[in-house]
């Protein structure tokens, strides 16, 4: 498994970077963030404590659906799908679908490394 880089960095500044990219003008390094988030405020509320605890559970579990996660957790299938498509949205988990509506997450990374600078 791989590591997943973040970064932080104002709206402005990751629309421009974007805007770079697609004009041809920046190519991404292949060492920088791939997921970039807009404060460390946003990105503790997705990788809080609970959440991080979460992720190690389905790494280490590899559970086949989401109400086996649920059961393992405690917590509810349909909060657990909410923060995991939240999460899938930043790239931090996979949700595979499968039969009768079936979802199974998986962690494709060991880490993840956040990139902070003084200032956003």
């Amino acid at each position: 498994m791989k590591t997943l880089k973040i970064g932080i960095a104002s709206y402005e500044k990751m629309k421009a970077r974007t805007m770079a990219i697609a004009r041809g003008t920046l190519k991404p390094k292949a060492d920088e963030p791939k997921v970039w988030f807009t404060s460390t405020e946003s990105f503790a509320k997705v990788l809080s404590n609970k959440n991080r605890a979460l992720l190690a559970m389905i790494a280490a579990t590899h559970p086949c659906s989401l109400q086996e996660l649920a059961s393992r957790t405690g917590r509810k299938a349909s909060n657990l799908s909410r923060t995991l498509k939240t999460m899938e949205h930043y790239g931090f988990v996979r949700l595979h679908r499968g039969e009768r509506g079936r979802v199974r997450p998986e962690v494709p990374y060991q880490s993840i490394s956040l990139e902070l600078p003084f200032s956003a």
